[in-house]
């Protein structure tokens, strides 16, 4: 295959936000963007977007508002806070929530729970940045509430506890159960913190997916402040959220990185949207992207590949073997490591290519499609498509099969570039 990559689109640069297609089987890529927002939010965003928006200011009174307040009885009816705010992203709100109530303090945490999220952006950095002083107790595998109750000292500020977002641990696991957390700070004086992280707000155990705390879990069981993203399995816009106790999160209000940290219009309107689907918990798989491609049953999900298979094996003829796969697919994105459900894929053969020069060649059209290499095939997972992306698809198929006849002429010596 003659490596004839374009720098650019129609005239835009490849390495420009484009939209693309996800057929890796990651329901919550980070490099393609995440959550998949449902159309409710995406018209939303779009109603937003065309002119001028009430972001600050109250149109009973004409008074001055505030962009707190927009979703903040929403957030609060669905988890039982009494107080909600929303910042730029997850790691802005950990951030805060450290400036805001623990500076110069001492945070207790588990050594269990110093994870790195991501681009080596890890927690005792986080926690070093904003202003305090990490206090880590226990072990990697065995932490227990008397391992907390020994580090506490009259400089302790908080204590905090984080989801495993990236990570499991294998063998003897023994973690502090979040109850027990929130009674050793009620006895003490000193708030509790919870970083969720997934945004889960119901649980998915029908799925057989077990998410650990949900967000309502959490607060329920005594926790004074928790945190989590938009983007993940809450289905949403990049943000980060804090919800709890009202005296606190006032306290997050006033601090000054506040305004830095604060979200814009889009994200707000994003969300509500969002959050308005939780109200009807029942049809969440019909209205909200992330939950239906959780939800998609075994059957739903073959018919889909064969369609597909039979789509793409018209497009390429004898030059790709096209067949329908067992697969697994991941959530991703930092919220549920290791657990994965199956799914079904439509594998590609190619002769004459290496299935990295066809992956290669899916990429570089317009859309790119992204799908995962396995031995020697190309696959495309199904639990992550839509049906719009099915036509796409198809048109990218004849492009690549265009490329391959082109390639096959030209060693054999008929047609040569210009």
């Amino acid at each position: 295959m003659t490596d004839r990559a374009n720098p650019t689109r129609g005239g835009r640069s490849i390495s420009a936000l484009a939209p693309a297609v996800n057929a890796t089987g990651v329901i919550l890529h980070t490099g393609l963007g995440r959550a998949v927002m449902s159309e409710h939010a995406r018209r939303a965003v779009a109603d937003i977007i065309e002119g001028f928006c009430t972001l600050e200011i109250d149109a009973e009174t004409g008074k001055r508002g505030s962009r707190h307040d927009l979703v903040s009885d929403l957030l609060c009816s669905l988890t039982g806070a009494e107080s909600a705010i929303v910042v730029n992203n997850n790691a802005a709100a950990v951030m805060l929530i450290l400036h805001a109530l623990a500076l110069d303090g001492e945070v207790v945490i588990s050594r269990g729970q110093l994870v790195e999220i991501g681009g080596s952006f890890r927690m005792p950095d986080v926690m070093a940045a904003g202003g305090v002083d990490l206090v880590g107790v226990g072990t990697t595998n065995y932490t227990v509430a008397e391992d907390y109750r020994a580090a506490l000292t009259e400089k302790t500020a908080l204590i905090m506890a984080v989801h495993r977002s990236n990570f499991d641990i294998a063998g003897l696991d023994v973690s502090t159960p979040l109850e027990e957390l929130a009674r050793l700070g009620r006895e003490r004086d000193i708030p509790v913190v919870y970083d969720q992280g997934s945004g889960a707000l119901v649980g998915l155990e029908d799925h057989g997916l077990d998410i650990g705390y949900t967000v309502p879990d959490a607060l329920g069981r005594g926790i004074d402040v928790v945190c989590f993203s938009g983007d993940k399995l809450l289905g949403g816009s990049q943000a980060g959220i804090i919800v709890g106790r009202r005296d606190l999160l006032d306290k997050m209000k006033k601090d000054p990185l506040m305004r830095a940290f604060r979200a814009d219009k889009m994200v707000y309107a994003a969300l509500q949207a969002t959050l308005e689907l939780f109200h009807n918990p029942a049809m969440l798989a019909d209205s909200h992207p992330v939950t239906g491609m959780i939800a998609a049953t075994m059957e739903a999900l073959d018919l889909k590949a064969r369609r597909l298979a039979e789509c793409i094996a018209a497009c390429f003829g004898c030059r790709v073997e096209v067949t329908v796969e067992e697969s697994l697919a991941e959530i991703g994105g930092g919220a549920l490591p290791v657990q994965q459900l199956p799914s079904r894929a439509v594998a590609l053969r190619p002769d004459g290519w290496t299935n990295r020069q066809l992956a290669a060649a899916f990429r570089r059209q317009s859309p790119p499609v992204f799908g995962r290499l396995a031995g020697n095939r190309f696959l495309l997972d199904v639990r992550t498509l839509e049906e719009r992306d099915f036509p796409v698809i198809e048109a990218v198929a004849k492009e690549v099969a265009s490329l391959m006849e082109s390639d096959a002429r030209r060693e054999a010596g008929g047609v040569t570039d210009e």
